[in-house]
């Protein structure tokens, strides 16, 4: 079994870099919308924050977890955005606050998680190791909500690794959610970091194909830039429907980018 440690480290390091971002904000700067509609950049904190706390509930307390699992089956469509609304009337530097405490203490439950461990989650239950990728992909695209508000570009890192394979993993899931059948014959997927490294998926020899620079790949699969306007391409009837419709994250696929829109991509 491979070391879960590198992930929970890359996971304080990508809240570490939103943090410094946000920091010093003033509080006109908090309320400054982001491309989410009717989200500040206040909702973007205090959703990170909600969602740790949900995390932190099912490392370790079940049964409460199971109650915030009702509370969203009785609300399927509004939970996520009555979360944040609620988080982001508080002051800033409450919001802030409590992103802090809350994300150390799911990451310091995380990484003291006993080996092979499962816990409840929205979707199928997951490793220790697998909250932590996914808790990284929400925080790193909500990132880069924050800053598209800001009008920052940041530079991408080695942690996209994490986002990407979600991505890629998340493949038939895209397809099911859009109520398309899944193809049965694995993809190529070759994405080239910002080092230049070439992160490879699936067979070599696959004749479905996906290529491009791993930043714009990751701003796909979080629905964060229209496929327009990214350098992801895609060679084979089934791959090239994938990317109009790929996603990382569970839920509805939502509306997304509109073309033209982009900020954090190769373009």
């Amino acid at each position: 079994m491979a070391d879960p440690t590198p992930v929970f480290d890359d996971l304080r390091a990508e809240s570490d870099e939103l943090d410094r971002l946000v920091a010093e904000l003033s509080p006109d700067q908090w309320s400054l919308p982001t491309p989410a509609p009717r989200w500040s950049i206040a909702h973007q904190i205090a959703h990170l924050a909600w969602t740790d706390h949900a995390a932190l509930l099912a490392v370790t307390d079940a049964d409460a977890f199971g109650k915030e699992v009702e509370k969203a089956l009785a609300s399927p469509d509004n939970f996520v955005d009555e979360g944040a609304e609620e988080g982001a009337r508080k002051p800033p530097a409450e919001i802030l606050a409590e992103w802090r405490t809350g994300r150390k203490a799911l990451a310091d439950a995380l990484s003291a998680a006993p080996k092979g461990a499962r816990f409840p989650w929205y979707g199928p239950p997951m490793a220790a190791a697998s909250m932590a990728s996914a808790r990284l992909m929400e925080t790193w695209a909500h990132g880069q909500d924050v800053a598209d508000a800001l009008g920052v570009v940041r530079t991408p890192t080695d942690r996209l690794r994490h986002v990407a394979r979600i991505g890629v993993r998340a493949r038939d899931y895209a397809f099911g959610v859009n109520g398309l059948t899944p193809p049965t014959e694995e993809f190529r997927i070759e994405l080239t970091g910002a080092d230049g490294t070439l992160w490879a998926y699936g067979p070599e020899d696959a004749p479905q194909r996906v290529t491009g620079p791993a930043l714009d790949f990751c701003l796909l699969v979080t629905r964060r830039a229209h496929r327009a306007d990214l350098a992801v391409q895609a060679d084979g009837e089934d791959a090239d429907r994938w990317l109009d419709i790929a996603q990382a994250f569970a839920g509805p696929p939502g509306a997304g980018r509109s073309a033209g829109t982009a900020k954090g991509g190769d373009q």
